[in-house]
This record gives structure tokens, sequence and C-alpha cells, in this order.
């Protein structure tokens, strides 16, 4: 799959990989940006697996049902209960100190609209689970995926988002109005 993946990817769909996922540490948290179209996902699907870097995914309940819920599953996802009020930190720390590798992929804007203000989960996630955020972005511009070194976070939560910031600057998503 790896090599068809790569063919896919960079020669018939002409994308280009700036560095590519960590192998070390076996553990951290993707934040990928920005997210504006459902075209992301088979993109971003594609990257990872060209890489042989398996990054896991949790994805609102209704994607997982028949018929694409095994698809979703086999590709790495786990369905989130969006309308009930759980601890989603808590659990997702908690599989992170069950397996010995673990790699999740988020989106810090939490759904494909513009916002203004990005989520929190991912940095809570890493901060409990003591791992490192590694950024990923798709250019549609650019045709370019970046992939980030991992970033250990510090006791502050303003200067590790002007870190986090600072990297997805000026990238444009597949809808360039909604970065």
């Amino acid at each position: 799959m790896k090599t068809i993946s790569k063919f896919i990817l960079y020669t018939i769909l002409g994308w280009k990989l700036e560095n590519d996922f960590p192998q070390q540490p076996k553990k951290y948290v993707v934040i990928a940006a920005p997210h504006t179209s459902w075209i992301d996902f088979p993109i971003a699907i594609l990257s990872r697996m060209s890489s042989g870097t398996m990054v896991h995914f949790i994805g609102k309940g209704s994607l997982f049902k028949w018929p694409f819920g095994y698809f979703f599953k086999m590709l790495g996802g786990t369905p989130v209960d969006r309308t009930q009020s759980n601890n989603m930190v808590d659990a997702v720390v908690a599989v992170f100190n069950s397996k010995e590798e673990f790699r999740l992929g988020i989106s810090p804007e939490g759904t494909r609209k513009k916002v203004e203000k990005w989520k929190t989960g991912f940095y809570y996630i890493a901060k409990g689970a003591k791992v490192p955020v590694v950024m990923a972005t798709l250019d549609f511009e650019n045709k370019k995926i970046k992939i980030s070194e991992p970033y250990y976070t510090t006791d502050s939560i303003e200067a590790d988002f002007k870190v986090f910031k600072a990297f997805f600057k000026n990238i444009k998503g597949k809808k360039p109005e909604l970065s």
C-alpha cells in the first residue's frame, strides 16, 4: 500500500512532502490545520500511508455507521459521541498510556468551518499523556504537505499556541476563505 499511496499522492495528484512523520518518539499528537474540506481526509490518509506511519484519528459517531464504519475503523478511526458531555481528554490520555506506540491526528479547529479560536483538547491530551505535538498541514496553494519536528509543550499555553499558529501562518486550505 505504501508504494501505491506514494504513486497516487506524488505522481498522479502532484503533492510534495516537506519532512515526514517522525519515527521517534513513538507517541505524539498530530495537529492538522487548516481543515476546510472533506478532501483533506483522503489526502491526509494517502500521506500517512505513503510514509508507513500509523496516525489514528477520532471522528463524529455518524461517520462510523454503516456502510462506512468498517472502512473508517480499518483506517485507524475511533468514533466519538459529541452529544454527551464526557471527559474526552482523560479518555484519550488513557489510550496513550495503555499503548507503547500511538499517534493521534486531530484538527484543532474541530470543524471544516472558519473559526476564530482553536479548541484546546489536543493540547491537554499532549500535556496529560506527556507526549509532544507534531504539526502537519496540507498547503493546497503549493500542493505541499509540511510536517514539523516534535514540539514539547511548555508551562505556557499562550507561548505554545504562538508556536503552533506560526507554523500554520499563511497556509491556504482547499477552501482558502475558510483558512
